[in-house]
């Protein structure tokens, strides 16, 4: 099974850290939030991956270079130009046959993926969201599920008021290829504001899957000393 990381953030919000290098590339504790992501995925035996790189993508293939070093076989795709979430990860099509995971390369956890899979073979997924209760869901895409783990709504960066839900779309997810079918390549596509609605549209089965494991989106800089800290305390 292969893995993609989703490699290409700019990470604006970390300036000045990501002023000469990309989001991936900022390091956690001694080193670079991606390298955390590829040794997770390794530990899970994902080690044929795929990285979607853009803002200074010379940079990560640089460091990373085949993935060796990290226990992984390490190929790149490069957008051009930002295409979204979904976009990005379409121009890896070729590579992507079988069922795959993919993945944020600019978060910081320890999910067990080997059981995120589990439960999407299990349900006969065409999508599984990996989700994660928040004590504040503004940051994030929430998402409400029914007892089984169906997904039943979505909703991106809500306000108090639009609240439902304190799941967070963590940006994993297990995919089937087919997803491919619906959306169109070359085109600026987001898998939660774009993709998953249309599969629920189409009744494809789309299912969220709850983490008890540690989760942190380093998109500013209190979760960016948060993610330090709790790195260096051995929470994750």
């Amino acid at each position: 099974m292969k893995a993609v990381v989703m490699a290409g953030g700019e990470g604006s919000r970390l300036r000045p850290l990501t002023s000469m290098r990309p989001k991936p590339l900022v390091p956690v504790a001694g080193r670079p939030i991606m390298e955390h992501i590829l040794l997770l995925l390794r530990k899970h035996h994902l080690r044929e991956v795929v990285a979607t790189v853009q803002y200074l993508g010379a940079s990560i293939r640089n460091y990373f270079g085949d993935g060796s070093d990290s226990g992984v076989s390490l190929a790149y795709s490069v957008e051009d130009s930002p295409l979204g979430t979904a976009g990005s990860v379409r121009l890896a099509e070729d590579q992507l046959k079988e069922t795959f995971l993919v993945i944020s390369g600019d978060a910081l956890t320890d999910i067990d993926l080997t059981a995120a899979v589990r439960f999407h073979r299990q349900r006969k997924s065409m999508a599984t969201i990996v989700l994660k209760p928040v004590p504040n869901p503004l940051e994030y895409g929430v998402v409400v599920v029914d007892d089984d783990g169906a997904v039943q709504r979505f909703l991106e960066k809500p306000s108090w008021g639009e609240v439902f839900s304190d799941l967070a779309n963590t940006g994993i997810y297990i995919l089937e290829p087919e997803v491919f079918d619906y959306f169109k390549p070359g085109e600026v596509t987001d898998w939660s504001a774009d993709v998953f609605p249309k599969l629920l549209k189409e009744a494809e089965p789309v299912f969220g899957w709850v983490a008890d494991g540690y989760w942190e989106d380093v998109g500013s800089h209190a979760s960016y000393l948060k993610a330090n800290f709790d790195c260096l305390e051995g929470k994750v």
